[in-house]
């Protein structure tokens, strides 16, 4: 690990020390669902749908036996509902007909579900399974702020997560993913960064450019 990286994951665990997933869930399954809900949605808009709908569909097996149509209703609210809707209803399916009706373990198994790419699958390596060595989830508060910090260069999330997987020791893998996200939620924020109080400017590759744009 490289000091730099050692320091930022000192320096946010002490500002951020209850951090963790936003996404709120009871199992695997309904971590799933939600996570497979949170694509181009706030996990504060995720949470207000999933009540009604695990209310609806408790297991996996209830979703399977659901039409996109019928799941539609419960996530309209939430951006590629139609889209969404039938991946969930899919993923279900091919958990009870392919899995036994059990989420698999695996980072294959994971992204063999319809809907559920690397960046899912992850969340639920190692927020359910608490498998931390699956790789990094990199969302676009993990890829912006790896790119100010000077960890990465690269602007897919595939690419970002390589370059983060080298520096970052797997025991920390998911722990900065969460870390990450509170930082750029509360101070590194994607249009207007609050530089002036932010825990790391003094090793951030961006905070000074940021710091003159916002008070000029």
């Amino acid at each position: 690990m490289s000091e730099k990286m050692k320091q930022v994951i000192s320096v946010l665990k002490e500002t951020y020390p209850d951090t963790e997933i936003s996404l709120e869930f009871d199992n695997t399954y309904e971590l799933l669902v939600a996570t497979m809900l949170s694509a181009q949605s706030t996990d504060k808009m995720v949470n207000e749908v999933t009540p009604p709908l695990f209310e609806k569909y408790p297991s996996v097996k209830d979703l399977a036996a659901a039409q996109p149509d019928d799941v539609v209703p419960l996530i309209r609210s939430l951006g590629l509902y139609n889209t969404k809707s039938k991946s969930l209803v899919g993923m279900a399916t091919k958990v009870m007909t392919e899995y036994d009706g059990k989420i698999p373990h695996t980072m294959k198994g994971l992204t063999s579900l319809p809907g559920v790419g690397r960046k899912t699958a992850n969340v639920i390596m190692g927020n359910a399974f608490g498998i931390k060595d699956s790789g990094i989830t990199v969302d676009t508060h993990v890829k912006r702020i790896a790119k100010r910090l000077g960890f990465t260069e690269q602007t897919t999330a595939k690419k970002v997560e390589q370059d983060l997987m080298k520096i970052v020791p797997q025991e920390e893998w998911v722990d900065i993913t969460h870390l990450l996200i509170s930082h750029g939620r509360e101070v590194c924020k994607a249009r207007k960064p609050r530089c002036n109080i932010c825990p790391l400017s003094d090793i951030c590759e961006e905070a000074f450019e940021f710091d003159h744009f916002n008070n000029t």
